[in-house]
């Protein structure tokens, strides 16, 4: 199968120079793309004049993570899609144990490597760990990571495992699914739009894995920090959009209405730690959710559907009050 990894660059020379090191030598079963989102810095100039064999995709304006995404795929024919964030460092033999279970396997659309910390390599790392999930109030969780709790490798993930999404810092997808089901939501921008992704591949009976064999590094917040508020308002935002977007049913009201009221303890939580501009982001994520609401109730008319999406437990309810901590407690 031909496989494309792709790298979606805004104003990252540092990245590149960090990082496409590690991608060009451990890459060399894959065409290497970088996608650049308009960037204004010299970090194409960088990437031409330095890695010769990777191949430039100029995209028009900075679209985002979805609409960048989306408009450097339409340009390519491989097999396999890649999509890795500019900020994560690859290891020798990382790409052929899941092309290997594409190639076995017709049933698998979508599949991640496990993720641990650039930082501190010991641990996972918060943006997918060892594969990711979502609780009945669409609130995302990983094993490896629950909330802000990361657990530490100890091989305790070296499996193969079926999961509900995989980590848009490493996507893998076949090219194919990946068009059938729409692409990216563009009206996401960034952040959980590889989780809609994943529920409709998993809607259309595709299988989204996780293959512990493959492993890479990803700093996260390179592009968008865990302490802006901006990356706040695109979770809290995107989360409810998801579930008016793919869950059928008038169940939906009741789980939306439930959110509203979680989100309004997270505020308050944010408040009580002097964060004031992340409780006001969860208050524009729920204004820009009702100004988007006419679009996404006829999304729904042709996204929804009757997928098990969720375990019945709330992740809120057993990590705050349960105080379960580890995903094998769960």
């Amino acid at each position: 199968m031909k496989v494309a990894v792709v790298i979606l660059n805004w104003n990252g020379k540092s990245l590149l120079q960090k990082f496409l090191p590690s991608v060009v030598a451990f890459s060399k079963e894959a065409t290497i793309y970088v996608a650049d989102n308009a960037s204004s810095d010299n970090s194409i100039k960088y990437v031409s004049e330095n890695f010769p064999t990777v191949k430039i995709i100029q995209n028009s304006v900075n679209g985002g993570y979805a609409k960048g995404y989306n408009d450097a795929l339409k340009t390519l024919s491989e097999d396999i899609f890649v999509l890795l964030n500019s900020d994560v460092e690859v290891t020798e033999n990382w790409l052929q144990p899941i092309v290997s279970q594409f190639e076995s396997n017709p049933s698998i659309v979508a599949a991640q490597p496990k993720i641990l910390d650039y930082k501190n390599k010991a641990y996972f790392e918060y943006a997918g760990a060892a594969g990711g999930f979502i609780d009945k109030y669409a609130y995302p969780y990983c094993r490896g990571r629950i909330f802000n709790t990361l657990e530490k490798d100890s091989g305790q993930y070296n499996d193969t495992a079926t999961i509900f999404w995989a980590s848009g810092a490493c996507l893998f997808v076949r090219s194919a699914a990946f068009w059938n089901a729409g692409g990216l939501d563009e009206d996401y921008f960034a952040h959980q739009e590889e989780i809609d992704l994943c529920w409709r591949l998993n809607s259309k009976g595709g299988k989204v894995v996780y293959i512990g064999a493959s492993k890479v590094y990803h700093v996260g917040g390179a592009t968008l920090d865990a302490i802006n508020p901006k990356k706040t308002f695109y979770n809290f935002r995107n989360s409810l959009l998801n579930l008016l977007k793919n869950v059928k049913g008038s169940e939906v009201i009741l789980t939306i209405l439930v959110r509203f009221i979680l989100d309004g303890v997270a505020g308050i939580q944010f408040l009580l730690k002097g964060k004031p501009k992340h409780c006001m982001a969860i208050v524009k994520a729920h204004f820009s959710f009702y100004g988007l609401l006419p679009k996404f109730i006829k999304k729904r008319r042709e996204y929804a559907s009757n997928f098990e999406y969720f375990e019945t437990k709330s992740i809120v309810y057993q990590y705050f009050i349960k105080k379960r901590r580890n995903f094998e407690k769960h």
